[in-house]
């Protein structure tokens, strides 16, 4: 059975349940998740002070899908894990719509927390999917983006 259970880009609302039931697997003793949620404010790149934000579109490049394909299986070879899932959306988002679930299963808890880590980690810096976020007060900025 393949290690990578779930992966996937998509522009429809994730589901927690969806990415738990495709790790779930016998063999696990410990389970990590990463869900990552858009809150009401951000640190704009230019500003020193939290700004409160209005919303969020994701963006992602076409080999996005790839990208996260490579990261997936970078930390399968680098953790005995038993399980991994990864979805992100793109579109616009609201303020608490889910942006990104992962989860590592492996066959004890400290594997399944630094697969997880690195998981959720090498994502966001390696594959091409860039934030354009919308502040309350009529400005925006691209954050990821080249």
């Amino acid at each position: 059975m393949t290690v990578i259970r779930l992966l996937d880009v998509r522009d429809e609302p994730l589901s927690v349940d969806e990415v738990v039931g495709s790790v779930r697997d016998h063999a696990a003793g410990g389970t990590a998740f990463f869900i990552g949620s858009v809150r009401d404010h951000d640190r704009a790149q230019e500003e020193q002070a939290d700004k409160e934000v209005v919303r969020l579109t994701y963006s992602a490049h076409p080999t996005a899908l790839d990208r996260l394909r490579e990261v997936m299986e970078k930390v399968a070879a680098d953790f005995p894990v038993t399980a991994l899932a990864a979805v992100h959306r793109v579109g616009e988002l609201e303020i608490g719509d889910l942006a990104v679930v992962v989860a590592a299963a492996a066959p004890h808890r400290g594997e399944a927390f630094a697969a997880c880590r690195r998981l959720i980690d090498d994502l966001k810096h390696q594959v091409p999917i860039w934030k354009y976020q919308e502040f309350a007060d009529g400005g925006s900025e691209w954050v990821g983006a080249c």
